[in-house]
């Protein structure tokens, strides 16, 4: 035993024995825990970085007997099945300023109650639990005897100040076993025979396959010296007989001990056989308890068989209602058709519930298990009754425009009625609010005959509201998938996932996000497994609808899994129909009226739309069309109570609902503007899916050339507005902006760049070409008139690059009065496809290549309609 330390820390043990070859977990806690784990985390780091294998670090393990004279029974799972129990801390002495019951933790009480004998054991892990705490995984390694016990200097490293044991180890038990006698040997084969007993014992006991093989392993391949001690720790023994066991140097002493132990334990299992008891399941964490559970089961079932007056008929009574309730359950269960893999868990839970006592808690997680796996439509599918012209009635019914939306609807329901079936899709609608997403949803179940569930995603923080939770907390229960499944009562249903770009990311419970990821991937969805049922979940019959605002905050993974359809916000011609069709009659019927009792003229519609809202959606059209029919409803209201309900007018037209609404909120600013130079009409879009009008105003100052910045700019807009000056300054001999060409543009002016709004944020890669017109603007006299408006990025040499948005960008220019928009030359189709041919009639549009295209068809000189384009005539 030369390759163990003769000096070692001391770990006590508070009434508890390690052998060796056994495992063990330990609880530590304090300082000198953290100089423990230091010293294992340092090496474990220092073999990880150079590639090499982490030193042992050894610990002294002596049991320290109980305060208590009662026989300590331990757990017979206590070896590899890692024991728990609390443990002293390390008896390390820290300084002088600690008190003495922290830092002097070794007390003489306690160095009397510690053992002379003890075992060598190897840190294996370390698990941090908490604060100051750590669970230490040691492994025993060999006997030793306490020669004594030392403490080390506060100076000396690693362990300053810690106690520390000089050992003297064992003989090795190999060479022992080779020199036993012939009668000996016998002790061998008997041992060896007892241990395979035990084992087919425990298979009678019904516990997990898994730990069967390995018990079984261990028994054919360990060496006895080893299997002996691992035999001792597994069944019920005492500390005072496990210290026997640590303190036996003799390998014959100890096999003889273990197989007394070991046919005592078997007697005890036998016994309980005798006694009548049911093997229901597997074995509980401590045999003793499962023992007695049985013994009682037993005795339980005794007084039921000679019907006991009282409690016989107590008993009975109950059991009646018992097993017609599980007689249902188990109707249930068959009627589901369960697939293979839930129908076997079914009949091995059904057969352990059966055996629990109806007030334990593993029964009710148990039944209520059941129940999740009775009421899950595996294999009920709803009937499609699918009629491709009543669907397109149906969508055209309940939405206007969205074209492109009801387009793949109705190729989607084509191809499933010549086929007969087919993959569903993952759609995710993204779009601004208030534009329909969620209503769209139902209709398309509508259209397709199919039960709706909505899951709002908003907030949702916890992985387990999508995958369910495990079975082993307290009120687990399946996700939100599962649980919409099993209120649709049929497997084919369709999800709108509302609001999938809110789902929370900072969380210390998981990504909800990820745990999409299989709900939503066409490939896997066929199998999705959720923690709670922990059975395979088909989803693959499910239409998949998710909404969302913005698709930045969806993760790149999840995006991949879906078909994104974009739906772009109202114009004022979409909207007049929309309030006409759907808005007016629902809230008319909503304040109690008749339908002919409110007449709103188009011109109101129109004015509401365009003086009290700004939006993309029309939700707050709708809130501003339900403030004028309250106005009429007082109006009815008091007419009628003074009898004069038939002088009631149902018309509305634009001069009420400025009577009723006040002033007008937002007003066509663009048109009542005057045209300055440096001042420049830009086009924004928000990632809300709203477009807007954005100012740009340039001034300058005298200075040194430099450039200022303001109105809440992000990096990338403040880039541009660089690159803008840099080409102006460029160019600022061809654009006669200087006298010759080495001149300095801006050598003794500063230049100020501001977008009005401060407080709303502006970023993003669309306003080069407006920045460029701005500054030429300002130095040349020249204007851009407050009609016209511009958007587009530029390149370094001029080139008009293309932007998004443009849909937005367009409408919300209609909106605020533009007539002319100068565009990239890419951006050409986007304006042929998305925009309404009405708002092509009202607005000329520009399609540019090149920045020298934008100046000359947006700058003109005061009193002119055009810009001088002699000064351009070269450079085109």
């Amino acid at each position: 035993m030369n390759q163990y330390p003769q000096n070692v820390i001391i770990l006590p043990l508070d009434g508890k024995v390690l052998l060796p070859s056994v495992l063990l977990r330990l609880m530590i806690h304090g300082n000198q825990a953290n100089d423990l784990t230091k010293v294992y985390f340092r090496q474990a780091t220092s073999s990880t970085s150079s590639n090499t294998p982490m030193p042992d670090l050894y610990v002294a393990c002596i049991p320290v007997k109980p305060a208590s004279n009662k026989s300590i029974v331990h757990n017979p799972e206590g070896d590899q099945l890692v024991s728990q129990a609390p443990q002293h801390p390390l008896p390390f002495y820290r300084d002088n300023k600690s008190k003495p019951d922290e830092g002097l933790l070794l007390s003489d009480d306690h160095r009397k109650k510690m053992a002379s004998y003890g075992c060598l054991a190897r840190i294996v892990r370390v698990q941090r639990s908490g604060t100051n705490l750590f669970g230490v995984f040691v492994e025993g390694l060999a006997r030793f005897g306490v020669n004594s016990i030392h403490q080390n200097a506060l100076s000396m490293m690693p362990y300053p100040g810690s106690w520390m044991a000089n050992v003297m180890y064992f003989n090795d038990d190999s060479r022992l076993l080779r020199e036993l006698s012939i009668q000996e040997n016998h002790l061998v084969v008997m041992f060896k025979e007892l241990s395979q007993i035990f084992v087919v014992k425990m298979k009678e006991l019904q516990l997990p396959a898994s730990l069967i093989q390995q018990l079984s392993k261990v028994v054919n391949t360990k060496p006895v010296s080893s299997l002996a001690d691992l035999l001792v720790s597994l069944i019920e023994t005492t500390f005072e007989e496990r210290l026997r066991m640590l303190t036996e140097p003799d390998l014959s002493n100890r096999l003889r001990m273990a197989s007394e132990w070991l046919t005592r334990q078997l007697h005890v299992l036998q016994i309980s056989d005798k006694l009548g008891t049911g093997i229901d399941g597997a074995l509980g964490k401590r045999q003793r308890e499962f023992y007695l559970r049985q013994q009682l089961e037993a005795i339980q079932n005794e007084l039921n068989e000679k019907g006991e007056t009282k409690s016989g008929s107590q008993g009975n009574a109950s059991s009646v209602p018992e097993e017609d309730e599980f007689s249902e359950l188990h109707r249930a269960l068959v009627a589901q058709n369960l697939p293979n893999d839930a129908l076997v868990i079914a009949q091995r839970e059904l057969k352990k519930v059966r055996k629990l006592s109806s007030s334990s808690s593993e029964y009710t997680v148990s039944y209520n298990y059941l129940e999740w796996l009775a009421s899950i439509p595996w294999n009920k599918k709803s009937e499609q009754s699918i009629d491709i012209l009543k669907s397109k009635a149906q969508l055209d019914e309940d939405h206007f425009g969205l074209q492109h939306v009801k387009k793949r609807i109705i190729e989607y329901l084509s191809v499933i009625k010549i086929k007969g079936d087919l993959k569903a899709p993952i759609l995710c609608f993204v779009g601004p609010p208030g534009v329909g997403k969620t209503s769209l949803g139902k209709s398309i179940a509508k259209a397709m005959s199919r039960n709706f569930h909505r899951i709002s995603l908003g907030g949702v923080r916890d992985e387990a509201e999508i995958r369910g939770h495990r079975r082993t907390y307290v009120g687990s229960m399946p996700g939100l998938i599962v649980q919409g499944l099993r209120k649709c009562e049929v497997n084919n249903p369709l999800f709108l996932l509302d609001e999938i770009d809110k789902i929370s990311t900072s969380s210390r419970n998981g990504d909800p996000a990820a745990a999409l990821l299989e709900v939503l991937d066409p490939e896997q969805n066929s199998s999705f497994s959720d923690h709670y049922l922990n059975v395979p979940v088909d989803l693959s019959s499910v239409l998949f609808i998710a909404t969302a605002n913005s698709l930045d905050t969806i993760s790149e993974a999840l995006l991949d899994r879906m078909e994104v359809i974009e739906l772009h916000g109202y114009t004022f011609e979409e909207k007049l129909h929309i309030s006409k069709t759907h808005l007016v009659p629902k809230q008319i019927l909503a304040h109690g009226l008749q339908v002919d009792q409110i007449r709103f003229a188009d011109e109101a519609i129109l004015h509401v739309a365009e003086n009290y809202t700004r939006e993309s959606g029309v939700r707050t059209l709708e809130r501003a069309l339900a403030s004028v029919i309250r106005a009429k409803c007082v109006e009815f209201a008091e007419l009628r109570e003074k009898g004069q309900q038939f002088s009631y007018a149902p018309f509305i037209y634009v001069n009420h609902v400025i009577k009723i609404l006040g002033r007008a909120k937002y007003q066509k600013e663009i048109s009542e503007r005057e045209p300055y130079p440096g001042v420049v009409t830009g086009l924004a879009y928000s990632g809300a899916g709203n477009g807007g009008i954005l100012f740009v105003e340039v001034s300058k100052m005298p200075g040194d050339g430099k450039l200022h910045l303001t109105g809440s700019l992000g990096k990338v807009i403040q880039e541009s507005a660089q690159l803008a000056l840099s080409w102006v300054k460029t160019h600022a001999f061809e654009l006669k902006l200087t006298s010759y060409a080495k001149e300095r543009l801006v050598e003794h002016d500063d230049v100020h760049i501001h977008f009005p709004a401060g407080s709303v944020s502006k970023d993003g890669p669309s306003a080069g070409v407006t920045l460029v017109c701005a500054i030429v603007s300002l130095y040349s006299g020249y204007y851009v008139p407050a009609t016209t408006a511009m958007t587009g990025e530029i390149s370094l040499r001029g080139q008009v690059l293309p932007v998004g948005g443009i849909k937005e960008k367009v409408v919300s220019a209609h909106r605020a009065g533009i007539r002319k928009i100068i565009l990239p030359f890419l951006n050409q189709v986007d304006v042929e496809q998305d925009v309404p041919e009405k708002i092509k009639d009202d607005i000329h549009f520009v399609f540019v290549k090149h920045i020298w295209d934008v100046l000359v068809s947006a700058l003109v000189m005061k009193g002119s309609e055009e810009w001088n384009t002699r000064v351009y005539e070269s450079n085109l």
